[in-house]
């Protein structure tokens, strides 16, 4: 195996190779030697590589860890395929012709080879210790966030201070001398996931989106080839976050920089697994090689103040700033899921204007938004606004749950730690699969169903969980995670691993996730079907239901471990309560029904108003109208009802046998008094109701329901809400010149008007939002709402705007305490808070706002 991954040697002849045959597009330079006497090489790639240097750049650096082959080789190919396709494939001709690429195959040649030629799991380089012990982890001994270890033999030792190392001395002296470099990828292996840079805060920054982005839409590139997915994710909270890396140095210097950790194993089998991560990076790096000048001095400015200017259940208004250019427009960028791609796959708009109206959405769905200019000229793009989160509006029948795990009902059981599985609840992470140590490890999750009503009919369900850690899945498309809901009666310890693994299933619900689109910082989500929704639906007696995960329960032979880390939001191990498992319901009720007769029913002819309803051409032909009106002050109090249908249900006496093209329409009519015909000839006509019907559907003498639609339902409801009468006419159309026709319907005419209890309007605000430090965290206090319909308090932290819903945002808080601490806020950052209040349905009020400014004293 190790012979099929090229030695140290055997790549710079490679390199010299590669240099020799296209001269001018590649130049190998040495920028260090290292303590074993080896060259430290870089690769300039670029059309004219002689002015390489004038162009922005993408810096790649692979194999700073001895173990981790893949740096190395991917390096090589991509080279090998740049030279090959410079004046075949148009993109990347583009992309060589504006750009440059810096390429260091390998920034650990000694440790490199000693891994090769003596121990694989080798990591550190191969310098001596002043205690004789060899190596210092070189992805530990760059200077932002450096720790000083006493550990010597650690496999993360940084060294006696920063830079200390000749390795990470040549790639500082040379990232420091080039400015033009914009974007930086350090290549590693394992775990098939990205993690962006950081400023060791748990916040968000102006350009984690740009971050986010360049790998989503590597992502793309990676399920044409092999279908994967690889996770996208910063890190755990500061505490957590490794120091000394490369990765924050390059950041430090404003370039956009990213590991990307590649495979299951550090070195995997070539043609097996190997080949396959080369064969989908090689169209990925070419992806992002192509962003580099959208970084640099030639590309436009970022959007300003990208938000929200309304919402409603189908829409979404956004809106922006930027100085008015004819040279400039905007792409505008929506996807329904995480950290997704901004592609041709997701872009949604192109616009001239500051504003933008997404139509045709789905209710009560979460959307995220992004925005790019671009110069119309040139076609350089600029960089991304940060992500906006938005959940479009309910629909007028719907409410809405996002349900939080139980705590001490959620977490895993081993198959051989049955004595600690009990701990193993509510302050845990969720070990899902199976490995040598713990055996088969099922997660349990509990969902409380109490506050969804007994009598409420599922539309949607969504669970979504999010996965922290994906380093021992190990094993390449092996295996796939399941989502089941147990028999609640078919268990009676969820802390037992036997009786969780054997409990009876209602079902699996939503599509399982197989290994290859596991991801690490990327939701998780088990999207469930109608049949699956009514499973979930018949827990609702129960108020609760009990759902377990699972994955591959087997290892194949030499291998130790096919085990996935999800966060449950609690404890040191979890990233906080927006990372809880989540249930996201959207539901109705059942309706109730109310039957109204008409108040007035009454025949308008040329000459006369008669009693009775009757419609049609009199002798002379001209038209006999019907007019009908009810008193719907009868129906259920406005401000706790929404009118879910309403239809007029009538039926004719009498039928002609001739056949006549007459058709008979109900119309929705505003008049304020029906004395004359020339009131009803004259009346304002609001809408339709339903379909007309024709005489010959009259001959059954049938009921016949006229429908009303989406606008007559409006009406019908403002009328309601202002106490005014409902007016219908029942108006006949001819265009042949009929006399003598006349329609006469019986009298037991009924307005059916089905309807669901629910508030319509949110709570105020609430009041005196205030700022303070206490306990080395920032703390929010308010008023209390003084509500019986108050269902709690939902806090929300923006980094760049003011949280103009509930969703723009991190969720800091949701609960009836008056205070909430933000735990994770670093106080050296500007940012925006937002109260909202909420009721049942939930109704979110308009928010309370404040800014934290980091230079006043609270």
């Amino acid at each position: 195996m190790k012979n099929q991954y090229m030695s140290y040697e055997q790549s710079l002849i490679f390199l010299d190779a590669m240099e020799k045959k296209h001269p001018d597009l590649i130049k190998v330079i040495p920028i260090g030697t290292t303590y074993e006497g080896r060259d430290i090489v870089l690769v300039k790639i670029s059309q004219n590589v002689k002015t390489a240097d004038e162009k922005p750049a993408m810096l790649y650096t692979g194999s700073i860890h001895a173990r981790e082959w893949i740096g190395n080789e991917l390096a090589l190919k991509f080279i090998e395929y740049a030279a090959e396709n410079q004046t075949i494939d148009p993109e990347l001709e583009k992309s060589l012709n504006e750009s440059t690429l810096y390429m260091v195959p390998c920034l650990n040649p000694d440790g490199y080879e000693y891994s090769r030629k003596h121990f694989s799991f080798w990591r550190k380089n191969r310098r001596k210790n002043h205690d004789g012990t060899f190596g210092v982890d070189l992805n530990r001994n760059f200077s932002i966030g450096f720790v000083k270890q006493n550990n010597t033999s650690s496999n993360v030792y940084g060294g006696e201070e920063p830079f200390s190392e000749a390795e990470t001395s040549a790639i500082k002296a040379f990232v420091d001398s080039h400015e033009n470099i914009t974007i930086a990828f350090d290549y590693h292996s394992q775990g098939n996931v990205f993690f962006p840079a950081h400023k060791f805060m748990h916040e968000a920054e102006i350009d984690g989106t740009d971050m986010n982005v360049l790998c989503a839409n590597m992502n793309d590139e990676f399920a044409k080839v092999t279908g994967r997915r690889y996770g996208i994710h910063r890190g755990k909270p500061p505490a957590g976050l490794i120091s000394g890396s490369g990765r924050e140095y390059y950041y430090s210097k404003g370039i956009i920089s990213v590991v990307a950790e590649v495979g299951t194993k550090n070195i995997p089998d070539y043609m097996k697994s190997m080949s396959g991560s080369i064969n989908e990076n090689i169209p990925a790096l070419k992806k992002a090689f192509g962003e580099v000048i959208n970084y640099s001095s030639a590309a436009p400015r970022r959007v300003d103040d990208f938000t929200i200017g309304g919402r409603d259940a189908t829409s979404v208004t956004l809106v922006w700033k930027y100085e008015p250019r004819d040279d400039i427009f905007f792409e505008i960028y929506r996807s329904t899921e995480d950290k997704d791609a901004c592609n041709e796959r997701t872009k949604v708009g192109i616009v001239g204007e500051n504003s933008f109206i997404d139509t045709d959405l789905e209710s009560s769905t979460n959307y995220y938004y992004t925005i790019r200019a671009v110069n119309k000229t040139t076609g350089y793009k600029s960089p991304f606004a940060p992500i906006v989160k938005v959940r479009t509006a309910l629909e007028d029948d719907e409410f809405f749950k996002l349900i939080f795990a139980n705590k001490s009902g959620t977490g895993y059981v081993g198959e051989f730690t049955q004595e600690q599985n009990r701990s193993h609840f509510g302050l845990n992470s969720l070990f899902v699969g199976v490995n040598k140590s713990k055996g088969i490890c099922d997660g349990v999750i509990s969902i409380d169903l109490d506050s969804i009503p007994q009598n409420a009919i599922i539309k949607s369900a969504r669970f979504y969980l999010y996965p922290m850690n994906r380093v021992g899945a190990k094993i390449e498309k092996y295996g796939q995670w399941d989502l089941s809901l147990l028999k609640p009666d078919s268990f009676s310890d969820i802390t037992d691993f036997t009786e969780i693994e054997n409990a009876e299933t209602k079902g699996r619900m939503g599509q399982a996730i197989k290994s290859r689109q596991l991801t690490q910082g990327i939701w998780n989500f088990w999207e469930f079907s109608r049949h699956e929704c009514e499973l979930l639906q018949k827990e609702i007696v129960n108020n609760k239901a009990i759902f377990r995960i699972d994955g591959p329960k087997t290892l194949p032979d030499g291998e130790d471990s096919q085990m996935m880390q999800f966060d449950i939001g609690y404890g040191k191990f979890g990233g906080g309560i927006q990372y809880r498992p989540m249930l996201d319901i959207k539901y109705t009720v059942e309706e109730e029904k109310i039957k109204l007769s008409a108040k007035t029913l009454s025949t308008i002819c040329l000459d006369r108003k008669v009693e009775g309803i009757k419609s049609g051409f009199d002798a002379e032909g001209h038209r006999v109208y019907g007019y009908l009106d009810f008193d719907i002050s009868q129906l259920p109090d406005h401000q706790n009802t929404v009118i879910t249908q309403c239809a007029l249900r009538i039926r004719n006496n009498n039928t002609f046998k001739k056949k006549s093209d007459i058709r008979y329409y109900v119309e929705l009519v505003e008049v304020d008094e029906v004395g004359t015909y020339e009131d009803i000839k004259n009346r304002e006509k609001i809408e339709y109701i339903g379909y007309e019907v024709a005489e010959s559907d009259l001959n059954a003498k049938e009921y016949q329901y006229f429908k009303f639609d989406t606008l007559s339902k409006i009406a019908l409801d403002q009328m309601h809400q202002e106490g005014k009468t409902l007016k219908l006419v029942i108006k006949p159309t001819s265009p042949s010149g009929v006399k003598n026709r006349i329609i006469e319907w019986n009298t037991d005419v009924e307005l059916h008007v089905k309807y669901i209890p629910k508030r319509r309007t949110p709570l105020p605000a609430v009041e005196n939002l205030t700022i303070s430090k206490e306990n080395k965290m920032i703390k929010l206090s308010w008023n209390k709402v003084n509500d019986e319909a108050l269902n709690g308090y939902y806090v929300v932290r923006n980094s760049f705007h003011t949280p103009k819903h509930f969703m723009d945002g991190v969720k800091i808080y949701g609960g009836k305490d008056t205070y909430t601490y933000d735990n994770f806020a670093s106080f050296d950052k500007e940012k925006y808070y937002a109260v909202f209040t909420y009721d049942d349905v939930p109704n979110f009020s308009e928010p309370a706002m404040i800014k934290y400014n980091p230079l006043e004293k609270y």
